[in-house]
């Protein structure tokens, strides 16, 4: 039994999904299955059951992430202690953002991060919203950076300038030679968007009833797990769309996108740590580096 393979119990339980645990944790979902089948050999016991192309703890997987999460935060504490006392000659901060800031906004500031603290070692994981809040408020991120709101329990956000999603069609669509959508036509358009719980689906959602559209009621036609999938399908001409500004700008000025109105509002990203824990002197470094005036 090792720490890693408490943590991807401890990811895929949370998210009571075997795919969606792994992705959480940045590991695949074979090595994750691997993991959960050398913990039941370990105590020899089953720790999921499987219902549908979900999974739900047994009595023995209940007690087990019930103890998992005591030592996983013991092993983490511990760990702060060491770096604290090593400074940061050496250390690891593990991150995990969702799709947009970790393709655009990102990578950068870990070449920042990396020029000033040489031998830290950074660890990245990417998911939409919903997996960044559950790796930080499980342990298995140090910080968390979303596109969205994620209100659960233990975990604090700190917001900072983000970016603004755009409303897009292909440029060949039926829908690009209008300027400006109204009401109706938002409502009865063919929309291709990003799963449920990222934040690029969830902002949107969030602002439709502004313009006198009920999100619920969105003719979603694709439902794709990634902003560059949605916008190869859009420049196909699959439907309507709306994606961050940094997502779309190269496409935009390719002429493969067109941009209309109405002018979604500009959005936050958010800092995500979890309030009961401390952060190691590597990931204080990285924050202070990454956002200076927050």
């Amino acid at each position: 039994m090792t720490l890693e393979q408490l943590r991807l119990f401890i990811s895929v339980a949370s998210l009571e999904h075997m795919t969606r645990g792994a992705a959480a944790a940045g590991r695949t979902q074979s090595a994750t299955s691997a993991a959960i089948a050398s913990l039941e050999r370990h105590f020899g016991t089953k720790l999921f059951d499987r219902v549908g192309r979900r999974v739900a703890l047994t009595d023995a997987g209940r007690l087990l992430l019930q103890e998992a999460r005591v030592l996983i935060a013991r092993a983490d504490a511990l760990q702060v202690s060491m770096q604290e006392l090593a400074g940061l000659a050496r250390g690891r901060v593990a991150i995990h953002a969702s799709q947009t800031i970790a393709a655009y906004w990102l990578p950068a500031k870990l070449a920042d991060f990396r020029n000033k603290h040489p031998d830290v070692e950074v660890a990245v994981a990417i998911g939409n919203t919903r997996q960044v809040a559950h790796s930080v408020r499980d342990g298995s991120a140090d910080i968390g950076f979303v596109e969205g709101a994620i209100g659960l329990d233990h975990l604090d956000e700190r917001s900072f300038d983000g970016d603004r999603l755009a409303l897009l069609v292909g440029a060949r669509h039926v829908l690009a030679d209008k300027k400006k959508l109204d009401a109706a036509t938002l409502a009865n358009a063919d929309w291709v968007l990003r799963e449920p719980d990222s934040g690029t689906r969830t902002e949107l959602e969030a602002a439709l009833p502004s313009f006198g559209v009920d999100p619920s009621k969105l003719r979603v036609v694709l439902e794709l797990p990634s902003n560059e999938a949605v916008r190869a399908a859009v420049e196909a001409g699959a439907g309507l769309t709306a994606i961050s500004e940094l997502v779309a700008e190269a496409s935009l000025r390719a002429g493969t996108l067109k941009r209309l109105e109405p002018t979604l509002p500009a959005r936050h990203f958010a800092l995500v740590t979890h309030h009961e824990r401390n952060l190691s002197a590597a990931a204080q470094a990285f924050v202070a580096v990454a956002l200076p005036r927050l």
